[in-house]
């Protein structure tokens, strides 16, 4: 199985791909988790992304706020699918990563989940790997049954209230 690259602008973004992580681990896919900076860190983000292939990478999740240009950076750098967390901070809440990260020009795509779209991103992230893996795409599936019978569980706990 393919892993899921993680890179985050800084680490004050792990709270959310926690989530990300949480999510990949449940569904027993492996992945790698880093911090590397589009203005900070520039060749080690660029190094990472080209070199994302050949170390078995199926997909990169990259998550930033404010200017949130990691992903772009990364995507310029790679032709696997990158998956863009936008994260809030900054004066205007996330908006502008989320902006940042929906924003890019031709030629260069970037998925983009919600802002703090940790899960969301994962579960992208996995349904991209399914497209090759029978057994995954089956995880997948059981997950959509299993988070749909939560939700009519809990309906028919709130019919019962309402109407018993």
């Amino acid at each position: 199985m393919k892993k899921v690259g993680i890179v985050m602008g800084s680490d004050s973004d792990l709270p959310i791909l926690r989530k990300t992580m949480d999510t990949l681990k449940s569904l027993d896919i492996p992945f790698e988790c880093h911090i590397y900076s589009a203005h900070r860190t520039p060749e080690e983000a660029r190094d990472f992304a080209v070199n994302a292939r050949a170390n078995g990478f199926g997909c990169i999740i990259a998550a930033a706020g404010m200017a949130a240009h990691l992903a772009g950076a990364i995507a310029a750098n790679t032709t696997l699918p990158v998956i863009g967390i936008p994260c809030k901070g900054g004066m205007m809440d996330g908006l502008d990563a989320l902006l940042a990260t929906v924003q890019m020009p031709s030629g260069i795509p970037v998925a983009t989940v919600a802002v703090g779209g940790g899960v969301n991103a994962a579960l992208l992230a996995a349904q991209i790997i399914a497209v090759g893996d029978a057994e995954l795409a089956a995880k997948l599936d059981n997950k959509r049954k299993s988070d749909a019978e939560t939700v009519l569980k809990k309906d028919a706990a709130l019919q019962a209230e309402l109407n018993g």
